[in-house]
């Protein structure tokens, strides 16, 4: 006599019952061997599992760039911009790591410089935050700030240009 299957004729309600449980389990497989009885009931196959990505990746930045240009009224050509920038004579303050461009110590307090006032090398002058790191830059020039070219809190690459010095 078998645990599963008897003579009463409840056999199919069971193999019923049986295919159920696999069904509702999501089973790829069930396999019954009771002495000379063997049943397998094969459901769907289990789609394997997700490759695991490695631990050492990094998931991709989105692209970005410097802000763009403000346009030059009635102007159509680069050569026009180029005449602009080239315009523009003092020392370029770049940036010297990849990070943050913050004008002041906090956001509740005064930038370092404005345009117009007079530095001297050495003066702290802007902060770039890289990995959670205030990195404090100096003047390397003595003079006049003539232009600051990013915005407070904006994204800076290595070696782009942030303020002019006169």
């Amino acid at each position: 006599m078998s645990y599963f299957f008897n003579d009463d004729g409840n056999n199919l309600d069971t193999l019923k019952t049986l295919m159920e449980l696999v069904s509702k389990n999501k089973l790829s497989k069930l396999e019954i061997n009771e002495g000379d009885l063997n049943i397998k009931i094969e459901g769907r196959p289990c789609p394997p599992p997700p490759p695991m990505p490695p631990m050492n990746a990094i998931p991709p930045m989105p692209p970005q760039g410097n802000p763009a240009p403000m346009p030059i009224p009635n102007s159509n050509s680069a050569n026009d911009v180029k005449v602009e920038t080239s315009a523009i004579t003092g020392n370029v303050v770049k940036a010297p790591i990849v990070g943050t461009f913050y004008a002041s110590p906090a956001p509740n307090k005064p930038p370092y410089v404005n345009v117009g006032d007079i530095v001297k090398k050495g003066d702290v002058i802007m902060i770039i935050e890289s990995m959670k790191l205030m990195n404090e830059v100096t003047s390397e020039f003595d003079g006049t700030v003539k232009k600051i070219m990013v915005q407070d809190g904006t994204p800076v690459e290595y070696d782009q240009p942030i303020m002019i010095i006169e």
